[in-house]
């Protein structure tokens, strides 16, 4: 997490771009990633020199005898206008190398083909230069967290339907599925690849350094993968899991819901936001998913597509605008049945519509299912939040202890103890709880506390027997089945009669609450009341003009 003196110093540097006249966001996060790319590849130069000395080995430069001014050490120290013009000669300048680099040297070169510098004012390079110089950036960590921040500044930017997914929702859905060593993780809607790097610092927490050394091949090389058509996107994701420790991310270059995408059967977890809203054009949708859905709907493509590139006992976890779970539409029906009847749908969490305010006021949930290709839906839960820590207005602005929010998109681990003290503020952080449940639900002691409704059952028993001591207060004794709760349970049958209907407005009981007014006579009284003490401020300000 980026705090303090590194944040003011990241905040100076955008500023310097801003006064400079670069004012996009994207062509700012584009153009700094480029520097720190350009410094940390002199940094691993010089480490790699420092251990074939020490060594007494030879290794492969990664810059040649003429390339030692594209070095950072040494663009450092050259004249503001000299310095500028390596960056800007377009035909054997800095660019150019690393455009050139082969696959041994620079593990992302195949997604730099269209970098170009794009900084005008030699004065402007050399004060951002300067500032990113002051920054200790030799952890691995801090250039994660440096990146992250720069992205954050990206938050929510939609375009064509697609909207970032903020922070905090992101890790919610990565501690959902736990991903592991095994897992070969994708996102098929990559953007800047904020699940796939949340993914990688799950992992990066959750085991040891000799467990990540034995999986260190598939981590680089087969673990992370994505689609993305998008040029800028796909450097700036490719970038981010560099810069992230995966030095060779499979992102591919393809409209992922287009025929030249074929792709199946070949990821274990797919962590994703599809765009919303977009269309596509009929003749160029992959065969594929128009057997499932036939529609041009992406967010309908795109749930037909997970279930194609996921392995039999894949999971999912993906947000879907509301339309998806209660329209009525053949295309509509026909994909939620799909994952209802034919695979295993777990968990439908529905979120406030101001989640990805202020660009959409839309409506979303979290669908989380299992590809069986057999069927196995039993009891779905639902979850109904209310509330995710922020206002749901345009502002966005905190509704809970900044430090306390952070804890949980940050934390290194959220341990029962961790989840107990951001329980705390439930009224407008509904987030724990999501995890606790569902973390419950998917336990060994739910069978013991609750029948498969999610009835309580009344037992005798020690409570660590029970769980009550590996979950918060609360979860081992909610009644699951209480559809009034922002917690239930609803069983397969009732969903197919309903169409396969996935939205949480139709199973949900509302409680209406009795209010009692006075009678009329007293309320009229108070109206003529009212009404004489309107008249007497009249004549006051009549008589003071």
């Amino acid at each position: 997490m980026i705090t303090g003196q590194l944040k003011s110093q990241i905040d100076q540097i955008w500023n310097t771009f801003w006064t400079g006249g670069i004012t996009n966001t994207i062509t700012i996060v584009e153009q700094l990633t480029y520097l720190i790319f350009i410094k940390d590849l002199d940094e691993t130069e010089t480490r790699n020199e420092r251990m074939a000395k020490r060594l007494n080995k030879e290794f492969n430069p990664i810059f040649g005898s003429d390339q030692q001014n594209f070095r950072w050490k040494n663009l450092k120290e050259m004249d503001v206008n000299a310095r500028h013009a390596i960056f800007s000669n377009s035909v054997d300048g800095i660019f150019p190398f690393i455009r050139s680099l082969g696959s041994k040297k620079s593990l992302f070169s195949t997604y730099m083909s269209g970098a170009t510098f794009g900084i005008s004012k030699p004065a402007v390079l050399d004060q951002v230069m300067e500032k990113l110089e002051r920054i200790d950036m030799t952890n691995q960590d801090t250039k994660g967290d440096i990146y992250e921040y720069l992205l954050s500044k990206l938050e929510g930017g939609g375009t064509a339907g697609q909207f970032r997914t903020p922070r905090h929702i992101i890790k919610l859905m990565v501690e959902l599925m736990q991903p592991t060593l095994e897992d070969v993780i994708c996102d098929p809607s990559i953007g800047t690849a904020g699940f796939l790097v949340a993914a990688k610092e799950y992992i990066d927490k959750h085991n040891d350094v000799t467990q990540l050394d034995k999986y260190r091949d598939h981590i680089n090389k087969t673990m992370f993968n994505g689609t993305e058509f998008d040029a800028t996107m796909l450097r700036i994701a490719s970038m981010n899991l560099y810069l992230h420790g995966v030095e060779e991310p499979n992102i591919i270059d393809v409209d992922a819901v287009s025929k030249d995408n074929e792709i199946s059967n070949a990821h274990t977890l797919i962590l994703a936001n599809p765009p919303f809203t977009g269309k596509i054009d009929k003749a160029s949708i992959a065969p594929s998913l128009v057997n499932v859905t036939n529609t041009t709907k992406t967010e309908l493509l795109f749930l037909a597509l997970m279930l194609r590139q996921l392995k039999t006992g894949g999971r999912a976890a993906v947000i879907v605008p509301d339309g998806v779970m209660f329209g009525s539409g053949k295309a509509h029906k026909s994909i939620r049945q799909e994952i209802v009847e034919n695979n295993k749908l777990e968990a439908v969490i529905s979120m406030p519509s101001g989640v990805f305010k202020p660009y959409t006021g839309v409506s979303t949930a979290i669908m989380i299912f299992t590809k069986t290709g057999s069927g196995g839906t039993d009891n779905v839960w639902f979850y109904d939040m209310q509330a995710d820590g922020k206002s749901l207005d345009d502002k966005r602005n905190l509704l809970v202890d900044e430090e306390l929010f952070n804890d949980f998109s940050f934390a290194e681990d959220l341990t029962l103890g961790k989840l107990a003290e951001l329980a705390k503020a439930h009224n407008n952080f509904n987030l724990p709880q999501v995890l606790d449940h569902f973390r419950y639900l998917k336990s060994e002691y739910f069978g013991k506390m609750h029948d498969k409704r999610g009835e309580l059952l009344h037992l005798h028993d020690l409570p660590s027997n029970l769980g009550f001591d590996k979950f918060l207060d609360g979860t081992c004794t909610h009644n699951f089945a209480d559809r009034t709760s922002q917690s239930f349970l609803v069983p397969f049958k009732e969903i197919k009669d309903n169409a396969w209907d996935l939205s949480i407005n139709r199973y949900k009981d509302i409680v209406y609450e009795e209010v009692e007014y006075d009678e009329p006579k007293i309320i009229l009284e108070r109206i003529k009341k009212l009404g004489e003490e309107r008249g007497e401020l009249m004549n006051k300000m009549g008589n003071s003009l």
